[in-house]
């Protein structure tokens, strides 16, 4: 790679119009919490209307209809089986209802990664906690191949002991693109279930839940699907569908699964309902042509901010590959090690340079992790690799 490296992809015309973001901010973070265009907003809004004109009407009269419904449509979207599919709020409120179905006992332990995501370690702590199972974690290197992945799995899964393995397919701290399909085959070749969390694949990647043969799957439409927030999809293969259990009972629980895990009484539907306008939209903007341009995006702002950073191009970490929208960074020894540093490192970012990024710890070192999406512009990621070294000075 040269050091200027290629430019940045053609802007998508109108793009920056679609959203409601605050055009005094860089955002480029896209991966935390997404961004809703105006179009899927208003249709959200328009859902909200309705039920509060009449809640009788909305919440009694086919609201199982209309989400079973969208949840066609957007399992269709994933490429995942409709009826193996249900609609839940986030990641972490799926992989919590496949914990707590598992049945764990004392002695059983779950096999997770050190890139995983933290929120769903906790969940396995908790379930360990209250079961007595236990929570293993494997450590996967950076930079390791996807073939030296599947070989730190199958070295560390055991079978008859290991009740579970927790992979991500894409991971949130390391932006790292995880060979899901060949570590859920090995997985299933000694007879381990397997748990995806894919939170940042629809939209980013194409049609992330098929061919992958996992146990259960479950990823975000709000970040890369330009869906509403609190839009998430759980996927369970065949074998597992009557053991899923939700985490609350409600009227539905005779109607199995999925029913009984998508009816929560009083829940704010609207999100589920209009997530398949996100889709629509990401449709409409053409799927390659988003993808394309927020990889090769996310590419050139971890190019120009690394170089202010003083990072060589061929030191540059690259763990997700060119496909991938968010890009890492690492930044200089001893900053933002731990999350308090990092959480206060990210607000110092957002207050006095005006742009949202996100920075995690990973192995006692600080990662600044960049996003690339169809409304962020290559000045953004200029502005920043300008004023950025010289905040990061200021912290020694």
């Amino acid at each position: 790679m040269s050091t200027a490296g290629p430019p940045p992809p053609v802007p998508i015309p109108g793009a920056r119009l679609l959203f409601s973001l605050d055009p005094g901010v860089a955002h480029l973070n896209h991966g935390s919490y997404g961004a809703v265009p105006i179009g899927v907003q208003r249709a959200q809004q328009r859902l909200r209307d309705e039920t509060e004109a009449n809640p009788m009407r909305f919440f009694n009269r086919g609201l199982v209809d209309r989400i079973t419904h969208a949840r066609r449509h957007l399992a269709g979207f994933l490429g995942a089986d409709p009826d193996g599919t249900a609609l839940v709020g986030n990641v972490t409120i799926g992989a919590a209802i496949v914990l707590q179905s598992l049945g764990l006992e004392p002695g059983d332990e779950v096999v997770d990664t050190d890139h995983g995501y933290g929120s769903v370690a906790l969940s396995v702590d908790r379930e360990a906690h209250r079961t007595g199972a236990v929570r293993r974690t494997l450590s996967v290197p950076l930079t390791a191949t996807d073939e030296e992945i599947v070989e730190i799995v199958r070295a560390g899964i055991r079978p008859g002991r290991t009740k579970l393995l927790v992979i991500d397919q894409l991971t949130s701290a390391t932006a790292r693109l995880f060979p899901a399909a060949a570590i859920a085959a090995v997985a299933r070749e000694r007879n381990v279930p397997v748990l995806v969390d894919g939170a940042h694949a629809p939209g980013m990647l194409p049609t992330p839940v098929e061919s992958i043969g996992a146990d259960f799957w479950v990823g975000n439409l709000h970040k890369w699907g330009y869906a509403p927030r609190g839009s998430a999809v759980l996927v369970v293969a065949p074998r597992w569908r009557p053991r899923i259990e939700p985490l609350a009972v409600s009227w539905q629980e005779e109607a199995g699964f999925p029913g009984r895990v998508e009816w929560q009484g009083t829940l704010d539907y609207t999100a589920w309902l209009a997530a398949p306008v996100g889709v629509f939209t990401l449709r409409t903007l053409g799927l390659d042509r988003v993808r394309t341009h927020n990889a090769e995006l996310a590419a050139y702002g971890q190019r120009v901010v690394g170089r202010a950073l003083g990072i060589a191009p061929a030191d540059l970490v690259d763990p997700g590959g060119p496909t991938v929208s968010m890009r890492i960074l690492p930044l200089p020894a001893g900053v933002a090690t731990t999350f308090p540093d990092a959480i206060a490192l990210r607000q110092r970012i957002a207050d006095e340079l005006g742009t949202e990024v996100n920075v995690n710890p990973w192995h006692d070192r600080g990662w600044l992790r960049l996003s690339g999406q169809i409304y962020n512009r290559a000045d953004e990621y200029d502005r920043l690799a300008e004023r950025l070294p010289a905040l990061l000075a200021s912290l020694s």
